[in-house]
């Protein structure tokens, strides 16, 4: 399965995460529900992730656990 790209601004700052489709897809149904866009999601994961964390990483966690929870 290919990696997806997509560019967000985070802090002032274009960054481009690479997530597998079905990681993108959890987190727009999950952006859906919380009635916020995909990029505000993406920031408010990143303000709360640890500064060892990658970004990816931490957008891939938060996936799983809505997963789990849903």
């Amino acid at each position: 399965m290919s990696l997806i790209k997509r560019s967000i601004s985070l802090s002032g700052h274009r960054t481009s995460i690479a997530l597998e489709p079905a990681f993108w897809a959890a987190l727009e149904a999950a952006a859906a529900r919380r009635e916020v866009t995909l990029a505000a999601m993406v920031r408010t994961i990143d303000e709360g992730r640890g500064a060892d964390e990658a970004l990816a990483s931490a957008l891939r966690v938060f996936a799983l656990g809505e997963a789990k929870d849903g």
